[in-house]
């Protein structure tokens, strides 16, 4: 915890991807269409206290969304799904504070609870990869 305070001093950006050197961050993958995928995200934020959701491009599997920091911050969300095939999707989320100072972890907090709630909502379709 005290390394990710650290870095946020100076990052105010976090991100989850497959080549993520922390295990938390890592992209994951679901056993479900890019549609169906969508539709209990997009289910999923519009119930989660704290998050608005701004809008959903379904074309290129985007949705956006903001949170707002208990130090009255505004994070700026983007939860991308990219369909690999007809049956298996995958989820990243990426997060980036408004304001020149850094986040002090917030970003990887935010990413970390979405994270929780969308494992939750699919897990039955939780793919290890």
């Amino acid at each position: 915890m005290l390394k990710r305070a650290l870095v946020g001093l100076i990052r105010s950006h976090e991100a989850t991807g497959d080549k993520a050197k922390d295990p938390q961050l890592k992209t994951r993958y679901y056993k479900l269409s890019k549609e169906q995928a969508m539709d209990e995200v997009v289910n999923m934020i519009k119930k989660l206290s704290g998050y608005k959701l701004l809008h959903e491009v379904r074309s290129v599997g985007e949705i956006v969304l903001e949170k707002r920091t208990i130090t009255g911050r505004t994070q700026d969300i983007t939860i991308t799904l990219f369909g690999i095939n007809p049956v298996k999707t995958a989820i990243d989320i990426y997060s980036a504070s408004r304001g020149s100072l850094g986040d002090l972890g917030s970003n990887y907090r935010t990413i970390l609870d979405l994270i929780k709630h969308i494992d939750k909502r699919l897990s039955a379709y939780r793919m290890h990869e």
